[in-house]
């Protein structure tokens, strides 16, 4: 799950190198932070959360063949 989301963000945002995923296991879910540059957080979320809705829905298709949910979330930087 972990990749499948790297390579989603580091495909839209214009600064690669600055996508990091924090992946946190718990007994019946996965959370994922997703962390980006600045510049690049609007182009993870998209108008109105959109692009950031559809990466929450592929991630839910490949983890239900796994009986895990997995959560997503997008942590902007202070």
């Amino acid at each position: 799950m972990k990749d499948l989301v790297l390579y989603l963000a580091k495909s839209l945002v214009n600064h690669p190198d600055d996508v990091e995923v924090k992946e946190i296991q718990g007994e019946t879910a996965t959370i994922l932070e997703l962390r980006v540059a600045k510049d690049d957080l609007g182009r993870i979320i998209g108008k109105q959360g959109r692009t950031a809705k559809s990466i929450r829905t592929l991630l839910n298709a490949a983890a239900s063949r796994t009986n895990r949910k997995v959560v997503l979330e997008i942590v902007e930087e202070q």
